[in-house]
């Protein structure tokens, strides 16, 4: 109904104001009704008033929505004054589809929140987060069994407790990880990234207990090195053993004594020969397979400097140059910049490259148009240098295996080249790997 019109409503109360101020103005002009334009007065004040009140029921509204939005408050409605007119149910209608969507924001947001805090407090690596006064924002079980306080409030508390880790979770920048030896059964990795929430910072620390890992990688390496070893060393000992038989059956059968010397047979003669020269070469081979595994085991630290990436390369490629006039290898280098610098032990460096550009020759002795490419460029927040070569490859059952001590493709080859190579990046915080399409590419690459 009109009436109910909130604009009908301002309306008539203007006009109801208007009047009574004439009526006013008309008692004013009597003397006799001075007593009644007063009170004419007050109820022309009272109009205004309730004028005021009546028309800023909007603001009301206004301020209303804005604290329910300010508190969270997403469960209060609008609707008690829609009889006002189309105006204020479209208001309505507005400030409670905005709330709608405010409540269905946070229910959605309080379902993710739950969600992530299930999948954090499951998993089994430990993750802790503190701000900068050490006020535990996020912990989980695993966490605190690595931290030992089951109800830790503040990172200050592990200080007094475990000082060691304390200064470890501290001490840890973003980006970065540290190795904290705990137990004979805890060695943890700890990680650690900066987040910015709500104006704050806040580090996340994560704590990897790799010990049970390493323990069944230092396992299998032993059995693997073990392997090795009884394969080796069975190889040298079990001929030389059953040569030294036959050696002593040929002195017991060939060998007289004659007054006061003794005589061998000529064929007897020749059979010690041969045996004591293959005992000769059996304990040569497995000197050389000892002196192989020393190196192995006894590579020096590095002795850091800045090289220059372009006259590493030059300066390998003048070594290999004798070598490589001797075949029909084209042997080709290039580097990206000539400013590229890489904080690596020079001659350990020349040496993976020489070894690996060696192991390329050997690999193209069969092949026509045989080519070798050693480049250097920077990628991904690396330094990179790939050996290239268009031989027979690597096939994918041994690719995995390339680098194994000891294994080897090769006649002659003693399997330690690229096991030693890989070693020395390591010791440079970097890595060595290996992509091959057989007959087509094989590409080893540094990455420092």
């Amino acid at each position: 109904m009109a009436f109910n019109d909130f604009r009908f409503r301002v309306a008539f109360r203007v006009v109801l104001i208007g009047l009574t101020m004439a009526l006013f103005v008309y008692m004013v002009t009597r003397p006799n009704m001075i007593f009644a334009a007063g009170l004419m007065l007050l109820i022309i004040i009272g109009q205004l008033i309730e004028l005021f009140r009546f028309s800023s029921q909007t603001n009301r509204k206004l301020t209303r929505f804005l604290e329910s939005v300010r508190y969270s408050d997403f469960l209060s409605g609008f609707a008690y004054d829609n009889k006002l007119g189309k105006s204020f149910r479209e208001l309505n209608t507005a400030f409670n589809e905005v709330l709608e969507a405010f409540r269905k924001a946070r229910t959605e947001k309080e379902e993710h929140w739950q969600y992530l805090n299930t999948i954090v407090q499951q998993v089994r690596t430990g993750i802790i987060s503190f701000d900068p006064e050490g006020e535990v924002q996020l912990i989980n079980p695993i966490a605190r069994k690595y931290i030992g306080i089951s109800n830790i409030k503040n990172i200050n508390e592990l200080a007094s407790r475990n000082n060691k880790l304390y200064a470890a979770l501290i001490e840890v920048e973003s980006g970065k990880s540290i190795l904290y030896k705990g137990s004979a059964d805890v060695l943890l990795t700890l990680q650690a990234t900066e987040l910015r929430i709500r104006g704050g910072h806040v580090k996340l620390v994560t704590l990897q207990n790799i010990q049970t890992e390493l323990q069944k990688q230092e396992l299998e390496a032993w059995q693997n090195l073990t392997r090795v070893l009884r394969h080796e060393i069975m190889n040298s000992i079990t001929p030389i053993s059953s040569l030294t038989s036959t050696l002593r059956e040929i002195l017991d059968y060939d060998l007289t004594k004659k007054d006061t010397h003794y005589e061998l047979k000529p064929e007897g003669a020749e059979d010690l020969r041969e045996g004591l020269a293959t005992i000769e070469g059996r304990s040569k081979g497995l000197i050389k397979f000892i002196d192989a595994y020393r190196e192995y085991t006894s590579v020096p630290q590095p002795k850091l400097k800045t090289i220059v990436l372009k006259d590493l390369i030059e300066k390998v490629i003048q070594f290999l140059k004798p070598e490589i006039r001797k075949t029909n290898i084209v042997l080709e280098s290039a580097c990206g910049s000539e400013y590229l610098t890489i904080q690596a032990d020079e001659e350990m460096i020349e040496q993976v490259l020489i070894n690996l550009v060696k192991n390329a020759m050997e690999a193209l002795d069969n092949t026509k148009q045989p080519k070798i490419q050693l480049k250097g460029s920077y990628t991904e927040n690396a330094v990179i240098v790939e050996v290239i070569d268009n031989g027979p490859g690597i096939i994918p059952e041994a690719i995995e295996r390339v680098f194994v001590p000891f294994f080897t493709t090769k006649k002659t080859g003693s399997g330690i080249g690229l096991a030693l190579s890989r070693q020395i990046m390591q010791m440079h915080n970097g890595t060595l790997t290996v992509q091959s399409e057989p007959d087509v590419q094989t590409v080893f690459t540094l990455r420092f």
